[in-house]
């Protein structure tokens, strides 16, 4: 049964009309390097009085901050509030890979939900890839690398899987090229049977991503409240009031849900199993420059999936060893020994090579039955809507969410919406 911190010991199912959404989960055990390297550039104050507006945003990580961003730059009023200090959910721990891939690939993901629903989500994740480096240089904004993506197999006996798998993203547009076990030894130095080579890709630092997206919430008009835990909603005909848990009240025409995870257990509907993964980092090899040709990103076909990055600082991460998430005390006991086993993965994938790991944590996020997201609000929550970038790619499709619910709430149609609507 999983263990939470709640702030209160009742709560309704979500779509009632009195509920319970806010609480405090540890989703992040260990020494999250991005944390480490970017510490807390911004403190926000606690809400400390009964307020109103027009969007509330619940959540502030990269989900919610790309979601205020987008609000406030359409020129809604928009408040934002989070249970914690900014990008310390689940934020601080991603491995911040920006991907246009899901965690079913598209060869599968076709059988499972459709020929053009499994393209389009594959196509929107690359577009929101060209968004957000775009969004990113536009701001400023530093700590990010566009990137070639390997996806390998260490089979031989998955030869068709991924010629599959390189067609069908061929076919859904994407420049991609099937790499043998000559290839990627000659080329990236690694040991294994097959690569699709993905010419799109980046990795950035989502937390301080956050921070800088938030800084331009404030400029465009956005209040931002930290330590700000949302006890009750009253979803009302005209509108929606929340009530924290130091007793102040805030009014919202609509709410707009970014907490990912901690708001799955007051879902009638099971729509996401909860698990943790697990990462290291190395010291950082300043006199390596690149351990691998172009610093590649990679992951691999394995259940569960290892997946790799070079740091701007020249530190090689790698990450996985998932497991079903059961409480955060197993998450601390095995952290050590999940450690020591992803650097054993990374000697096996680079034999030559030496990995010296420095930090290592472990967060908890969400796979979903398609791998695809859930956004959009309910018949039973008109005024309430959802922004649940649940899977791998989380970060892109908090882009897509962002676009969606954007338009929703300026009473735009957006085609994609339905793709990812709690009634598929």
């Amino acid at each position: 049964m999983l263990q939470f911190r709640m702030s209160a010991l009742i709560a309704r199912k979500l779509f009632g009309s009195i509920k319970v959404i806010a609480f405090k989960m540890e989703l992040v055990v260990g020494q999250p390097y991005w944390l480490i390297k970017s510490g807390l550039p911004h403190n926000y104050p606690k809400l400390s009085h009964n307020t109103k507006c027009d969007c509330l945003v619940i959540g502030g990580g990269i989900s919610g901050a790309l979601t205020a961003y987008y609000l406030a730059s359409a020129g809604l009023e928009c408040m934002l509030v989070d249970a914690r200090t900014m990008g310390l959910g689940s934020t601080c721990a991603s491995t911040s890979l920006l991907q246009y891939e899901l965690d079913v690939p598209l060869h599968q993901l076709k059988r499972k939900v459709g020929e053009r629903r499994a393209v389009r989500a594959y196509q929107l994740c690359g577009e929101g890839v060209d968004k957000l480096t775009y969004l990113m240089a536009n701001l400023g904004f530093k700590e990010f690398d566009n990137r070639h993506s390997l996806y390998v197999s260490q089979h031989a006996k998955q030869k068709e899987f991924m010629r599959l798998e390189c067609l069908a993203r061929k076919q859904a547009g994407f420049e991609v090229q099937l790499l043998d076990a000559t290839q990627l030894k000659d080329s990236y130095n690694i040991k294994a049977a097959y690569g699709i080579l993905s010419a799109k890709g980046a990795t950035n630092n989502a937390y301080a991503l956050t921070h800088r997206l938030l800084e331009e919430c404030v400029k465009k008009g956005c209040k931002i409240f930290a330590h700000t835990k949302i006890n009750r909603v009253i979803d009302q005909k005209k509108d929606v009031v929340l009530r924290t848990e130091q007793g102040c009240t805030i009014n919202a025409n609509r709410v707009i849900n970014a907490t990912g995870y901690e708001v799955t257990r007051f879902i009638d509907k099971k729509i996401v199993d909860l698990d943790c993964t697990y990462a290291v980092i190395s010291e950082s090899n300043a006199e390596q420059k690149e351990p691998w040709k172009n610093s590649i990103m990679m992951w691999n076909t394995d259940n569960p999936y290892l997946y790799l990055c070079c740091t701007t600082d020249h530190r090689m991460l790698i990450g996985g060893r998932d497991e079903r998430f059961v409480n955060v005390n197993t998450m601390h006991t095995y952290l050590p020994r999940k450690a020591a086993l992803l650097e054993k993965d990374f000697n096996k994938l680079f034999p030559s090579m030496t990995f010296k790991s420095e930090f290592g944590w472990s967060g908890v996020f969400g796979k979903t039955k398609d791998s695809l997201p859930y956004i959009g609000n309910t018949l039973k929550t008109p005024h309430t809507f959802f922004a649940l970038g649940f899977g791998g790619n989380g970060i892109t499709f908090s882009l897509v969410a962002a676009e969606i619910i954007t338009d929703l709430l300026l009473g735009k149609k957006n085609d994609n919406a339905e793709i990812f609507s709690f009634s598929r």
